[in-house]
């Protein structure tokens, strides 16, 4: 596993996007590095995909032609998921609830393994993760993510990298260096309502502390906090 920084004769990397603070935020840093980008999104179904795609759009349009058009990965997890949460919309962690509470089972493996065979099949030699140190999950060990760098490199050439730009900086450090960005354009909740952040959910809590934190303004709208107006669930 090779580490955070990518040299300038590196070529090409592909970036897993989800439209939230941290991929943005990596994606914001491999664009200023002058890294030849290519983001992709994989849509498995999940409750809260189309705002989160919309976010991924507003992202790359702070960069207009500075990254290469969008590729959506699709891959379908209902069939092993069934009536989980993530896929309903019920009964979703709210923000009381532990980190525990949002962990999907085996979502890091499956996001690896597609969009690592796209590399390979691209010739992109670089695969980019959002994952900060301070994630509590197995999945996002360096351990794990060596494992199936290595898993993916037994097919032979092209060799892939699997690399974490975000790594050895703390959540508050970046939101500092990109707060120059439109930050509430990003998307973290997993529970929209009419496209908008609920405000009640894990994620939304996990967003507010974020800002809170880095001494930044949040400007990100919450369905919660708009009085006397209705939404509902998308």
């Amino acid at each position: 596993m090779h580490g955070t920084k990518l040299n300038q004769n590196d070529s090409s990397v592909a970036v897993l996007l989800s439209g939230g603070l941290d991929s943005s935020l990596m994606l914001a840093k491999l664009v200023e590095d002058g890294r030849c980008v290519a983001p992709l999104y994989v849509r498995s179904g999940l409750f809260w995909e189309q705002a989160e795609l919309a976010a991924v759009r507003r992202i790359l349009a702070w960069f207009a032609d500075r990254v290469r058009p969008l590729a959506i990965l699709e891959l379908p997890v209902r069939d092993i998921y069934g009536d989980h949460w993530s896929l309903t919309g019920e009964q979703i962690p709210d923000a009381d609830s532990p980190d525990e509470a949002v962990f999907l089972p085996g979502r890091n493996l499956l996001l690896l393994v597609k969009a690592g065979l796209w590399c390979r099949q691209q010739g992109v030699p670089f695969l980019a993760l959002g994952i900060l140190d301070t994630n509590p999950f197995a999945d996002a060990s360096e351990e794990f993510l060596r494992t199936v760098e290595t898993a993916l490199n037994l097919y032979g050439d092209p060799p892939l990298q699997i690399i974490r730009p975000l790594q050895g900086v703390s959540k508050t450090e970046w939101m500092k260096w990109g707060q120059r960005w439109p930050l509430h354009e990003t998307f973290s909740c997993i529970a929209p309502m009419d496209g908008l952040h609920c405000g009640g959910c894990n994620k939304c809590a996990e967003r507010r502390r974020a800002f809170r934190e880095a001494g930044i303004p949040d400007l990100t709208r919450y369905a919660s906090d708009l009085d006397g107006k209705s939404v509902s669930p998308a």
